[in-house]
């Protein structure tokens, strides 16, 4: 069964113009099923880099590669490219010479300036990541939903995550089984293989590290020192994991050096359900770090560029999305009913925003206002369909 996603429109425009569309996310996200789907009613070749006989002639005579697979296609879908040596040359080379590609990636080895100098002005880049909510309650076909059903929904979301394979299933310790089977996959496969890192323990102790500490504020010299790791591996697991989709850093927002954090990033997971199997955690009911995460995978998938706020001396916004030269806070609560805002209320005071947004987990939506600042009480289904359209 299909599920059509969100990244359909843009894929329709960019196609039509750049000879080589790039869909890139992490493994088992749903990217060669998309574009798939967009070549049945296509002369099409569909070629996966994985089969070391297509990976060979590629990289040992492009010509003959277009000869034998791509020469009388309308397109030409390549999948996993990065495990090809200097494919941006190569592909340069298809392009110019009117080839049409889709191409796909599970790390950002292939958006690296070695290969995207080749390809300027030919290619258009498009991140597809796991499910997200809107595109997860089309899996379940939820057309409409009670605020108890969009609650139990997001649950199961939160929990298990949006991968199209776990949610497709109902049994419990299967989607268990597969999120295991994924993580495994991207660690051996994708992280090591792809980076090279030999040490597959010390990267497997710095992941369960990570996912117990969702939120944190990384210091990398911290991490070194509790994990008995240097500082230049701690780094470059991080970048890997970072490049590979498994993670996602986010920056301080500051205008104050002297009075506010400028520095250390966030370490959050883009999907909670490969959080929630590396830490074995599948809470019955959502605890507010695991919620906040979410929250913030949402946020990444509907395309934002997502910071943080906070001072020296401990007052704290969860996000701060720039939108249309608009700097909006985004504070994330289990409950609506929640009081604790002194760090919203002390960025508003500074930066006096137009909008602010508590996002809850439970509860009902409202307004508020402080020092002229409209705050809106929300769930994130609302927040990214509605009020940061």
């Amino acid at each position: 069964m299909y599920t059509e996603r969100e990244i359909k429109d843009k894929f329709e425009k960019v196609s039509g113009v750049y000879p080589i569309v790039a869909v890139v996310g992490a493994r088992q996200a749903g990217k060669t099923t998309f574009l798939k789907e967009q070549i049945k009613e296509k002369k099409s070749s569909y070629l996966l880099f994985d089969d070391p006989d297509v990976r060979q002639l590629f990289e040992e005579d492009i010509k003959k590669f277009e000869n034998q697979y791509i020469s009388e296609k309308e397109v030409s879908v390549l999948d996993e490219v990065q495990y090809c040596k200097d494919p941006g040359r190569k592909l340069k080379y298809l392009a110019d010479s009117g080839r049409k590609l889709w191409i796909t990636s599970s790390s950002e080895i292939i958006l690296s300036k070695k290969v995207l100098s080749y390809l300027v002005g030919r290619v258009s880049i498009i991140k597809l990541y796991a499910f997200s909510l809107k595109e997860f309650l089309k899996l379940k076909k939820q057309k409409e939903f009670t605020k108890e059903i969009l609650e139990r929904i997001i649950w199961e979301h939160a929990t298990y995550g949006g991968y199209p394979k776990v949610g497709l299933v109902d049994d419990v310790e299967l989607k268990k089984i597969i999120l295991k089977d994924l993580y495994d996959t991207m660690v051996l496969k994708d992280i090591a293989r792809t980076f090279s890192i030999d040490d597959i323990d010390s990267l497997e102790r710095f992941v369960k590290h990570l996912s117990l500490n969702i939120g944190g504020i990384a210091s990398y010299d911290r991490l070194a020192n509790d994990l008995n790791l240097s500082f230049q591996t701690i780094k470059k697991y991080a970048d890997a994991m970072e490049k590979s989709y498994l993670i996602a850093r986010i920056y301080p927002f500051f205008n104050n050096k002297t009075k506010e954090i400028i520095k250390q990033p966030k370490i959050y997971f883009l999907d909670t359900g490969v959080r929630n199997v590396i830490s074995k955690e599948f809470p019955n009911e959502l605890e507010g770090k695991l919620f906040e995460n979410y929250v913030l995978s949402e946020l990444i998938k509907a395309g934002f560029s997502v910071k943080y706020w906070r001072t020296k001396t401990g007052s704290e916004v969860d996000f701060i999305i720039e939108k249309d030269s608009e700097v909006i806070p985004v504070e994330v609560k289990l409950s609506s009913d929640a009081n604790s805002l002194g760090g919203l209320n002390s960025f508003i005071k500074i930066y006096k925003p137009k909008k602010a947004f508590v996002v809850f987990y439970k509860g009902k939506t409202s307004k508020s206002r402080i020092d002229g600042c409209e705050i809106f009480y929300v769930n994130i289904f609302d927040l990214i369909s509605s009020h940061l359209k």
